[in-house]
């Protein structure tokens, strides 16, 4: 992919925690992605995720776990201030405002989906079922996706791509 070219990737959320219909209802349909405490999910947010890329909303933990809808990245990384707030629950006493350790980006909602995309539906289709997120041992909580596996979760979701 060529520099400055837009990437796709997939966000994990548990539903309980942050769903897409809480996206849908935030203000301007925006969020800041905070409380990543990996470090190649952290790079990947510090790093690779720019503005405009796109997003897969993925429920997890939840049954069935499903592609919920999509986003798109409207701020690149910047420092996760909830590291820095002794009574946040993603503090971290050894980030610093001055060298943070974690980032976060901005996302906007695109769509939610009428017809959620199911994780056995991903793994029966052939456009799908080499997605990152179906690897064995696969827990990072954002992971790359390619145009064709993007393509084939809008089709799966009967949703016409433009």
């Amino acid at each position: 992919m060529a520099s400055g070219e837009r990437k796709l990737w997939l966000f994990k959320s548990e539903p309980f925690v942050f769903s897409i219909d809480d996206l849908a209802a935030a203000k301007g349909k925006r969020t800041c992605w905070e409380g990543v405490r990996n470090y190649q999910v952290r790079n990947m947010l510090r790093d690779e995720i720019k503005k405009g890329d796109g997003i897969l909303f993925y429920h997890s933990r939840v049954d069935p776990m499903v592609i919920a809808g999509t986003a798109e990245v409207v701020k690149e990384g910047y420092p996760d201030h909830h590291a820095f707030d002794l009574d946040h629950k993603y503090f971290d006493a050894k980030s610093k405002p001055d060298t943070p350790t974690w980032y976060m980006v901005d996302i906007v909602l695109k769509q939610v989906f009428k017809n959620p995309v199911t994780r056995d539906q991903l793994k029966g289709d052939s456009g799908t079922a080499e997605m990152k997120l179906l690897s064995k041992g696969s827990r990072l909580s954002i992971t790359p996706v390619t145009e064709a596996e993007w393509n084939a979760v809008h089709q799966l979701a009967g949703v016409k791509l433009k």
